[in-house]
């Protein structure tokens, strides 16, 4: 039903619950998972610009993104589940058109990614990638909720 399923993940609990969700749903129905993680350049670069110059401080975390998707791809393979990882970093594109780029793609039949399911000021103020890709994707989304009450 769905043959490759991706997955953007990061280091937060939320997104480690997406992608629990995910192996155990590619694990019974066959699928292979393609892992994303997306570096955010302008996200560096607004926070860090005074304490470390931009490139070295995306290069660090595009070598903690790799570090991550091997451990995601360690986790989903453990589990019997074919997967695959990408990295992806423009700093002309927001980090929900990147994951809808790679939907497009990659193939995608669905996109199973977790979520803070902010509301109200914080949801305005931080915005909503998964909100975000639910808009635009060309595929099917299975948004998995945080467990974690929204601080």
């Amino acid at each position: 039903m769905y043959a490759r399923i991706l997955v953007p993940v990061d280091s937060s609990p939320t997104a480690q619950r997406g992608l629990d969700e995910a192996i155990a749903l590619a694990s019974r129905l066959g699928s292979a998972l393609t892992l994303l993680h997306v570096v955010d350049p302008r996200l560096l670069m607004s926070e860090l610009t005074a304490f470390a110059p931009p490139a070295p401080a995306v290069e660090q975390e595009q070598r903690a993104g790799e570090a991550l998707l091997a451990e995601c791809l360690q986790r989903a393979r453990a589990s019997g589940v074919a997967a695959e990882g990408r990295l992806r970093c423009d700093p002309g594109l927001r980090v929900c058109d990147l994951i809808v780029q790679e939907a497009r793609q990659s193939g995608t039949a669905l996109i199973v990614m977790g979520t803070h399911g902010r509301r109200g000021l914080r949801r305005l103020t931080l915005g909503s990638d998964a909100e975000m890709v639910l808009r635009e994707a060309p595929v099917p989304v299975l948004l998995v909720r945080s467990t974690e009450p929204d601080a």
